[in-house]
């Protein structure tokens, strides 16, 4: 009989990355049905990795090539967002990173003219228009679907870091949510969302995937938004809960910290993950979402219980110790001393209470030209 769901093998901790981006227009900075239009541009100008159209015409997805370091990859994100600058420039359109534009209205929106944007808003309804909000997915290369299994479960106690480091949609249809991270919240809506099934071993995942094919209930690994998910065409694992950061730096620096966090995982030794990870797993994730980096954690295993920043810190000690991943490592710690993206936003939103210009302004950060108005 042959395999269901075949595993493609890939080079260990290699790494790639899908950022969902925003649209803007440059008279009232709301988002805007540019898609197709700054696509065809694109489509004849010569570039790296893959620029496509997203669930909406108001949104598009940029995705790199396969890398091995941090510096390969921020280069090439920054080579993409230096093309998608100067041609939105031409249609005066804005590009930006966040999670959620602050103040779009989900019925304004227009389902993207492709096969599967369809199949989802026919499924799915109105949920697909409020599916306009913007993340980063983080592909880590696996050699084996075994590999891959035992990192998807045993990333799942960093999940709350990850979320509370690239929060950044705290407004949502105009208001101050009070949430550091609200996209998650329209993820979540989704029946086929949350976490994935424990199973350690490719074979399981496999009878699993085949069960709910012939449920009628999937038709591909795309049917599933778990927050982390096998990715088997292309032999790595899809981290999913990030918002879309305001640059293309802080981007590839959660990147590496994955990176960094896959390899320390895999040196510890006996694979002695169990289903017991995410007994507090759903708790956790809240709090990251709504507190962000001052959320608490709750470690079930050990009892323990401390904030999100201080879990962030407390890891990449022990992180630097093993893999000496200094740059990254940097990196997220500022993100700690400084505050998140979310906190960046109310900030900005302080100065003059309002959501067009805060919107303007992330424009000019993803651009590189924050502070200029």
């Amino acid at each position: 009989m042959p395999t269901v769901l075949e595993f493609k093998e890939s080079e260990m901790f290699s790494m790639g990355v899908e950022l969902e981006l925003q649209l803007v227009n440059t008279r009232d900075h709301n988002l805007t049905a540019a898609a197709p239009d700054l696509l065809a541009i694109v489509k004849e100008k010569a570039h790296t990795g893959d620029i496509k159209p997203e669930i909406t015409q108001s949104m598009i997805e940029v995705s790199t090539g396969i890398h091995k370091t941090h510096r390969s990859l921020l280069a090439e994100l920054r080579s993409i967002r230096t093309l998608l600058v100067t041609e939105a420039r031409v249609l005066n359109v804005g590009v930006s990173g966040g999670g959620a534009h602050p103040f779009q209205h989900w019925s304004e929106r227009r389902i993207s003219d492709r096969p599967r944007a369809r199949h989802v808003s026919g499924l799915y309804g109105y949920l697909a228009k409020q599916f306009t909000v913007f993340g980063q997915h983080i592909h880590i290369g696996c050699a084996k679907g075994d590999d891959a299994l035992f990192l998807l479960h045993s990333m799942a106690r960093y999940m709350p870091q990850l979320i509370a480091l690239s929060a950044g949609s705290p407004y949502y249809q105009g208001v101050d949510t009070a949430f550091d991270s609200s996209r998650l919240n329209s993820v979540f809506a989704f029946p086929l969302s949350g976490r994935a099934p424990f199973v350690l071993h490719w074979n399981e995942f496999e009878a699993y995937f085949e069960r709910m094919r012939t449920a009628g209930i999937v038709e591909s690994m795309k049917d599933f938004y778990w927050d982390v998910r096998p990715k088997p065409e292309y032999g790595t694992i899809e981290i999913r809960v990030c918002d879309t950061p305001l640059t293309v730096d802080r981007a590839a620096t959660l990147t590496a910290y994955v990176q960094g966090l896959c390899r320390w995982l895999l040196s510890q030794g006996p694979r002695d993950v169990t289903e017991e990870i995410y007994l507090a797993y759903t708790y956790n994730r809240f709090q990251a979402c709504r507190f962000g980096l001052e959320g608490e954690f709750v470690d079930v295993a050990t009892g323990m219980r401390r904030t999100i920043a201080e879990d962030i810190l407390a890891t990449t000690e022990t992180v630097r110790r093993a893999l000496g991943n200094e740059a990254a490592l940097y990196e997220v710690e500022e993100i700690v001393s400084n505050g998140n993206e979310a906190r960046w936003m109310r900030e900005q939103y302080a100065v003059n209470r309002s959501l067009p210009d805060l919107m303007w302004r992330q424009v000019l950060r993803f651009r590189g030209e924050e502070g200029k108005t």
